[in-house]
């Protein structure tokens, strides 16, 4: 393993990580899609936006099924992406600036071609036939319980070989591993342990709840009555389940504590877990990262919904701060699998304040945040026509959902360039025009930018102990205004934010403030008196 010095083993604590989707990043080898080069070429850039570490979406050899969330090697590099060589001149540039790097492990499915399934369908007494979810038919040859995927239909698939249905959660070709078998357990720590070997800085676990399955087969129940899905979009029939039996099992617990085991091997390292739960985000994401145990932290789809008043957010915020206990929380507000922030949150608002003020408040919260690509720039949400679809989720539930694919269009480099710069080829999915204007080195060059205004922020945040790593408490405020303290080592520090567009001006009594001048806010204070302009911020010590 290259060696690599410590100086914070907790670094991943409020540090800021930045998302990077390597299809839709940079293309440096002209076929349309970007890879792990694109990657190594805009380190420099992402150094620039003082984040402290990097993840990476799947880059694994894959037929692609999914984007590469359906792996069929988990220790080699698709050729689309580039080489193992690739990922290491990558990773040694990424630490050369300081920057962390987490990858994707996704290992509660695989693609139907790895050879791992492609044993385990051949037949019912191969070494592998227990290493996914098979089940008998019903007697009248239906599937063995209710359980649906997330992308439309049963989650059971007939194999004609086998004569037996195979469960999977997500694609038909992306058969659920059988994490009830001690050697499939194994096979993905050993695969977990490779990377490690290799330098990289820990996992984002991808749909981490969903690792075991109830091996009595029970049917689900419907969701009781007035409850309403919070993770699946309203035409997707998951939805109508309460998922007690085909995910989030007790079981996973004991899982989580061998990773993070392996992960204590390898000092510094650190997982962050992508929780997919109904209603008990709280609940997992304390059991999940409880101190010293299982993974590092988490994150959950409840700030990744359309619902975002003020007090919405105080509400998901505070029950996870007042829940977690010993745990600790990621938050994010884009990522790849859903509309993105600019638009979700900020349809119809001035994006040149709201995009910063977005980024600022996620940054600003007990947790670790994450960035992702394009959000620094304030990208909105693009509109891809149902011809150039790429994302079979959309596909199979269009027009009312129309997929992942608008969060997912090249990242706009230069605007007057071939494909903003993204690429000399035609990409795969198409340029936003409107992301032209907001390409990266285009707003390089305006010092009131949303890039540079993110870039000046993240800088002050640097020095802000109290904003990484801090308790919190909020505090009541009028009209759509959010307010909140981070306390650490004697140090507070208020966050007031104004999510809506009047402005504001009260008192917080006996408060005695004095204005840190965030770069790029005007909010004031005076005493215990706060004035907020529409969609802007204000951070102040608290003196007393």
């Amino acid at each position: 393993m290259p060696e690599k010095t410590i100086q914070d083993p907790d670094w991943w604590r409020g540090a800021v990580i930045y998302q990077i989707y390597p299809r839709s990043f940079n293309d440096t080898n002209g076929d349309g899609t970007g890879d792990l080069n694109g990657v190594t070429e805009r380190l420099d850039y992402i150094t620039s936006l003082g984040v402290d570490a990097i993840w990476l979406s799947p880059f694994f050899t894959s037929p692609m099924d999914d984007f590469g969330y359906d792996v069929s090697d988990y220790e080699d590099v698709d050729p689309l992406f580039g080489t193992l060589a690739d990922f290491d001149r990558m990773l040694a540039a990424a630490h050369e600036r300081g920057l962390k790097v987490i990858i994707d492990l996704v290992i509660s499915h695989t693609s139907d071609q790895h050879p791992w399934f492609r044993e385990s369908r051949s037949s019912r007494d191969n070494p592998k036939a227990d290493w996914y979810v098979w089940a008998d038919a019903k007697a009248d040859g239906t599937p063995p319980t209710n359980w649906l995927s997330i992308f439309g239909g049963p989650a059971w698939e007939w194999d004609s070989r086998r004569r037996q249905y195979f469960m999977h959660n997500f694609l038909t070709s992306q058969p659920d591993l059988n994490f009830h078998n001690r050697d499939v357990q194994d096979a993905v720590l050993s695969a977990a342990r490779f990377w490690l070997e290799r330098g990289v800085d820990g996992f984002r676990l991808d749909t981490v709840n969903f690792y075991f399955h109830d091996p009595l087969l029970r049917d689900n129940p419907p969701l009781g009555a007035g409850e309403t899905p919070s993770t699946v979009e309203a035409s997707n029939p998951y939805g109508y389940q309460d998922h007690l039996y085909d995910k989030t099992r007790p079981e996973n617990l004991l899982f989580l504590e061998r990773l993070r085991a392996l992960l204590d091997r390898y000092p510094g390292t650190t997982s962050v877990g992508e929780i997919g739960a109904d209603g008990q985000a709280v609940e997992l994401t304390a059991s999940y990262t409880e101190a010293n145990r299982r993974i590092h932290m988490a994150y959950s789809f409840d700030l990744l919904t359309p619902e975002h008043s003020a007090a919405y957010i105080r509400r998901i915020v505070e029950e996870m701060d007042v829940g977690i206990g010993s745990g600790w929380a990621s938050w994010a507000l884009s990522n790849h699998d859903v509309k993105r922030v600019a638009s979700r949150w900020g349809d119809g608002l001035d994006q040149a304040k709201f995009a910063p003020l977005a980024t600022a408040l996620c940054a600003s919260l007990r947790g670790t945040p994450c960035l992702y690509q394009g959000e620094e720039l304030g990208l909105t949400q693009a509109e891809v026509p149902f011809e150039q679809l790429q994302d079979p989720y959309g596909i199979r539930f269009w027009p009312d959902y129309k997929g992942r694919d608008g969060c997912r269009t090249p990242m706009p480099w230069i605007r007057d360039n071939a494909n903003a710069g993204f690429s000399d080829a035609a990409p795969w999915l198409p340029v936003a025009p409107e992301h032209r204007e907001m390409a990266a080195f285009e707003q390089d060059k305006d010092a009131r930018s949303v890039l540079n205004r993110n870039r000046s922020f993240f800088a002050w945040r640097q020095n802000q102990t109290a904003l990484r790593k801090g308790d919190m408490t909020f505090l009541d405020g009028p009209g759509e205004t959010l307010l909140f303290v981070r306390s650490h080592q004697g140090e507070t520090v208020l966050c007031g934010f104004n999510l809506g567009s009047s402005p504001e001006t009260f008192n917080l009594p006996g408060l005695d403030l004095e204005n840190l001048n965030a770069p790029g806010f005007a909010g004031t204070v005076a005493g215990s008196e706060i004035c907020l302009n529409g969609l802007d911020a204000v951070f102040a010590r608290v003196k007393n």
